[in-house]
């Protein structure tokens, strides 16, 4: 049994045009100590899976069923003070995105850290600004960064705080919403450097929320490709990234500059649909060059190669991408992408 098991997570908001299908019949499996890359669009329901996961939810949820498993125990089956008590933030923690908006301006940051650990009152205030000492300098901060405010910080130095508030009890599993947006290059590399510091010292499970695939294919594991509020591909990070099997995970990778061609990128033509009324079969048909009669009806998963699965009718018709996919990621053009981030 894999540590953390994800069965048909659904997540859909009330709109005034009807059911918005943020999260549709999502599954996907982690071992401990992995790390999961979900990549995709904006709106394609990256940031919802990550809601879903960790149950902060809006006043509008529609519908909201599955199976989330951590470590064999069923966690939807759960009451909401129950998840509270015993899960969020204990079990499983979040990162949010936007460090400049999480923070609170009038607050010092020694105290949002430890505001989970003084909650119930079972914590003294002494061990608790003790724990926070503690995890400042995990997050390669001084412990004297407690007794500052927000503005005082650069724009890294937040986003390490933040990272912190959600270590604090240790959790199992950490979901990082676009962990590095807003932050510079050189920022971003040693806030990735960071994180796989942390995932090999810790040995953490980390769920990655990104736009950038580059940044998922230097800390992840395992990459899950979202498109309108499902997993089109999900799999080992190698098979993803030079095997894809799905026109759109293709799309993304040609649409991405290679370091050794001029070759120039390319683009995937159209737009995403609507979640309120999105197509009845395959959901990336209308923008698909390969589509045929048969993306009317939804695919079902085609497992390909070594936990790798796909949804698409091109597995079932033996079908073949042409022309053959370049990744921006094999050999020596991978190796110069990383170094090029790390300076």
């Amino acid at each position: 049994m894999a540590f953390l098991e994800v069965q048909d997570l659904t997540l859909y908001y009330d709109t005034h045009r009807g059911p918005l299908r943020a999260v549709d019949r999502v599954s996907f499996s982690l071992e401990k100590g992995e790390a999961l890359g979900i990549v995709g669009e904006s709106g394609c329901g990256k940031s919802s899976i990550a809601l879903a996961l960790i149950r902060v939810l809006p006043k509008n949820v529609h519908t909201y069923t599955g199976s989330v498993r951590l470590d064999g125990r069923e966690l939807l089956s759960l009451s909401d003070e129950e998840f509270r008590r015993q899960i969020r933030w204990r079990k499983i923690s979040m990162a949010f995105q936007g460090a400049m908006n999480v923070l609170n301006p009038v607050l010092k940051v020694g105290y949002q850290i430890a505001e989970p650990l003084l909650e119930d009152g079972q914590i003294p205030k002494e061990k608790a600004f003790s724990r926070v000492k503690e995890i400042l300098k995990l997050v390669g901060l001084p412990p004297e960064t407690a007794e500052r405010f927000p503005h005082e910080l650069s724009g890294g130095m937040k986003q390490r705080v933040v990272l912190a508030t959600a270590l604090v009890f240790n959790p199992h599993l950490v979901i990082l919403d676009e962990p590095t947006s807003a932050l510079d290059v050189s920022v971003q590399a040693q806030i990735m450097n960071l994180l796989k510091r942390l995932k090999s010292e810790l040995g953490l499970t980390f769920v990655f929320i990104t736009h950038d695939i580059a940044l998922a294919s230097d800390l992840c594991d395992r990459l899950g490709i979202a498109y309108a509020g499902q997993l089109a591909e999900e799999g080992p990070v190698e098979e993803i990234l030079q095997r894809p099997t799905h026109p759109y995970t293709q799309g993304l990778l040609e649409s991405m500059p290679l370091l050794r061609s001029d070759k120039p990128p390319s683009f995937i033509p159209g737009a995403p649909p609507g979640l309120t009324d999105p197509p009845k079969g395959c959901r990336f048909a209308p923008r698909c060059p390969y589509a045929f009669a048969r993306c009317e009806q939804p695919p079902p998963p085609f497992v390909t190669t070594n936990r790798s699965r796909a949804f698409c009718w091109l597995l079932a018709e033996q079908r073949t991408l042409t022309p053959p996919v370049p990744s921006p990621y094999t050999g020596r053009a991978r190796e110069g992408s990383r170094k090029s981030r790390a300076g």
